[in-house]
């Protein structure tokens, strides 16, 4: 591998990390010395990458990864939850949170961080029924997820694709 395209794969494996990245790690991986990686970023951040040391390693600043995301009011009943979560999943969405506008409460909000389908099985297992339900059995099914996604474009999709199943309550 050149120069370059290491630099280059640098910048892409910083850019999916969602934690600091060690030169030591980054030298293993590219089979070269942390000398050359440290030599690398000086030479990506002199090009303006804005590349942060920290204590644990690198990480490029948020502008360098900035997200799209958007808000989804959606409604369903509980037997299509996995199917409306693995959507929004599939099709490149993070899902930040879910939350519901109560009548008397107003807005209760939790945090979710879905980005595959093993994290909603997980979320999934979660809700049993009993003691854990879903939010939206507050308000007859209507709530909102606040979706992350690196494009405008894959938010656009994901949109489409919960219209088409059905999910998606339009606010017009």
């Amino acid at each position: 591998m050149d120069n370059n395209s290491r630099r280059k794969m640098i910048i892409e494996h910083l850019s999916n990390s969602t934690k600091p990245v060690s030169a030591s790690f980054l030298a293993e991986l590219f089979c070269v010395s942390r000398q050359i990686i440290v030599g690398d970023i000086a030479l990506l951040r002199a090009s303006e990458h804005n590349i942060i040391s920290t204590n644990r390693g690198y990480i490029l600043d948020d502008i360098m990864r900035k997200k799209h995301t958007r808000v989804f009011k959606v409604s369903h009943d509980e037997m299509r939850t996995e199917e409306e979560l693995n959507i929004i999943v599939d099709f490149g969405g993070k899902i930040l949170d879910v939350y519901v506008i109560h009548e008397l409460y107003g807005k209760i909000s939790a945090k979710l961080d879905l980005s595959n389908r093993n994290h909603v099985q997980n979320f999934l297992e979660c809700l049993d029924g009993n003691a854990n339900k879903p939010l939206c059995k507050l308000t007859d099914n209507v709530h909102y997820h606040t979706v992350e996604a690196e494009s405008e474009e894959d938010l656009d999709l994901i949109e489409k694709k919960l219209v088409e199943g059905g999910f998606l309550i339009d606010e017009k």
